[in-house]
């Protein structure tokens, strides 16, 4: 696999090429800015690009306008943003589009080394990861009452559903059974509305296409 990383703080930035490349994931540039970013996804055309919400010169969007660039120009090459906080106008536009090779996560889940890791591999490989905490904010603001709806496991299944796991590691990581799992999905789909599927990718969009709706 081979990344693109875009990071102004040198401290985050040299961690996650470290972390990256120790798990045999081939770093080919850095950036620091959307300037470089863009020129850096242009000349090597990575499997995926890394990038910062916030960057120079404002630390505003210019992140998150770049990510949208590249889904736009290279709709090859996958992206992982990364935010310091869940920035709810900005995830909504990002998951306006195509939302096969893409993730938003939370800074903080850097630090679970295992789990970030997956999330970069799932999206390199075509699949979604979303921070649980954009999960839960965008279902609070698109419908209010849905949370209320459901249960707390079944908030808990929809998390890790939106997140692109499969019914054996929802069930690992929850230490339920899949057979539990797989009621706790049809009980919310019936409860959200959304279309019953076996498929995992299938059901993930259909989780996104609820967040947007």
């Amino acid at each position: 696999m081979r990344v693109v990383i875009a990071e102004d703080s040198a401290l985050l930035r040299e961690g996650l090429v470290r972390m990256l490349e120790l798990a045999g994931i081939q770093v080919v540039s850095t950036a620091t800015d959307a300037e470089g970013l863009l020129a850096a996804v242009e000349l090597h055309q990575p499997d995926l690009a890394l990038v910062d919400v916030r960057m120079p010169p404002t630390q505003t969007d210019e992140g998150m306008r770049a990510a949208l660039v590249v889904r736009e120009r290279w709709p090859q090459v996958a992206v992982l943003v990364l935010s310091q906080y869940v920035e709810e106008e900005y995830a909504t536009e990002l998951l306006a589009g195509e939302s096969s090779g893409l993730g938003y996560l939370l800074k903080d889940r850097v630090a679970n080394f295992r789990e970030f890791l997956d999330a970069v591999r799932r999206v390199a490989s075509g699949g979604t990861a979303l921070d649980p905490e954009v999960v839960s904010q965008l279902l609070v603001r698109r419908r209010p009452d849905s949370l209320a709806r459901l249960s707390l496991r079944e908030r808990e299944v929809l998390t890790l559903m939106a997140e692109g796991r499969s019914n054996a590691g929802i069930a690992m990581g929850l230490a339920i059974s899949e057979s539990a799992v797989a009621k706790h999905i049809n009980g919310i789909f019936t409860k959200l509305d959304l279309q019953t599927t076996d498929t995992d990718h299938r059901r993930v969009l259909a989780v996104l296409k609820y967040l947007k709706a």
